[in-house]
């Protein structure tokens, strides 16, 4: 009969719908300029699966909570901070990304959608209540890490790096006033020394206008005293969304 056959689709179709918990991961970057680092926050799982295995800050989700307060309860949660920079990276849903899917009765499937942020290194602070193992590792020398946080981290990285060719996001992590060598070793700090000489950085930069000399100097050591710059966010805005020509 036609009425049981619809039946029998629908509930074809039901039984291949799968049931998700979601969850953030955050990709919390740094730079150490002092010691030309690139840092990411990592904290240590106390529960299974991956118990004293290190990894990205995470939560579930909350009933009537949004993805971007979650994200915001994260950090909060983690690390205080000011300034900071925050937007939606990813989502990872491959199925088997969470052991505790093969362990659920009901097939329940966990989905992480991933935020990248970025926040000054000399503002900001741990906060280490009820958590024992909270952490900036240097880049190049983080540990093997729980889940698929590998794969979260070098997609935030890869982000990380095309955010400076089109947008001011290294200002975001500067002080207010900065000299220019302090914003070439915060690019070659993420993109490399080989990126680009100092030279041809300052020359190229400076044509763009959207910095603002002070005129303020400051002496750093035995060199000539540099100026302060600011940066100006109107001069920036024609050049939204383009690929700086200095990188």
């Amino acid at each position: 009969m036609p009425g049981r056959k619809a039946k029998k689709t629908a509930d074809t179709f039901s039984a291949q719908l799968a049931d998700f918990k979601v969850g953030v991961d955050n990709v919390i970057f740094s730079v150490d300029t002092a010691q030309n680092r690139l840092l990411v926050l990592l904290v240590m799982r106390h529960e299974d699966p991956f118990a004293g295995q290190w990894s990205l800050p995470g939560t579930l989700v909350r009933k009537g909570e949004s993805l971007e307060d979650a994200a915001y309860r994260v950090l909060a949660e983690k690390i205080r901070a000011e300034n900071l920079y925050l937007e939606q990276l990813y989502t990872f849903g491959g199925p088997n990304r969470d052991p505790r899917e093969s362990k659920s009765s009901y097939g329940v499937r966990y989905l992480a959608v991933s935020y990248f942020a970025l926040v000054r290194f000399a503002e900001a602070e741990l906060i280490a209540d009820g958590v024992s193992g909270i952490a900036w590792y240097p880049l190049k020398q983080v540990p093997p890490l729980a889940f698929d946080h590998q794969q979260i981290l070098e997609y935030g990285y890869r982000r990380l790096r095309n955010k400076l060719e089109y947008s001011p996001v290294a200002f975001e992590v500067l002080p207010e006033l900065f000299t220019l060598s302090d914003l070439y070793q915060l690019y070659t700090t993420i993109l490399g020394d080989n990126f680009s000489d100092y030279s041809n950085f300052r020359s190229r930069l400076l044509k763009l206008g959207f910095l603002h000399d002070t005129g303020v100097k400051v002496s750093r050591g035995a060199g000539r005293p540099a100026s302060l710059y600011r940066f100006d966010a109107d001069a920036f805005a024609p050049y939204k969304d383009k690929p700086m020509v200095f990188i």
